[in-house]
């Protein structure tokens, strides 16, 4: 088991002992678990997003801290919040995280999700100049979300 499902199992612990909603010093978890803040980033980023189910709110500096909320909503609430997540471009790895998370929280169906992949892939937009394909992609998935609320 890695540091950061370590991390993540120990915030997913407080946020079940306080009903769902938990503030925690970003200083304290590194030094519990002697890695850098940025490891506790990474992990806010990729295991407590938005399309996961949470918002997490970050004060930075000495009396910084970062407040984690589980947040129950419907498919259409989670779809539409994605939606207006993305920016104007959005790169490939980052698209397929979003996507996955997605079906992870059954919001997509596992062929949803497939096609989704398929289509937001960079071997899908080759035809496409690199520079421009962030902006395509972001576009595409924002259409293909809306037409699956």
């Amino acid at each position: 088991m890695g540091i950061s499902d370590l991390i993540a199992g120990f915030i997913r612990d407080a946020l079940e002992d306080s009903d769902g909603v938990v503030e925690l010093q970003r200083s304290d978890l590194a030094e519990r678990f002697h890695c850098v803040p940025s490891q506790i980033n990474y992990v806010m980023s990729t295991r407590f997003s938005p399309e996961r189910g949470y918002i997490v709110e970050s004060r930075r500096g000495g009396g910084g801290y970062i407040r984690i909320t589980r947040v129950r909503v419907d498919r259409p609430t989670l779809l539409m919040t994605v939606i207006n997540s993305i920016g104007e471009s959005i790169d490939a790895p980052s698209a397929a995280a979003i996507v996955r998370n997605l079906a992870d929280a059954d919001a997509l169906s596992p062929e949803a999700a497939e096609l989704l992949l398929a289509a937001l892939g960079d071997a899908a937009l080759r035809s496409v100049p690199v520079i421009q394909r962030g902006a395509l992609r972001a576009d595409l998935m924002r259409q293909m979300l809306i037409h699956s609320v």
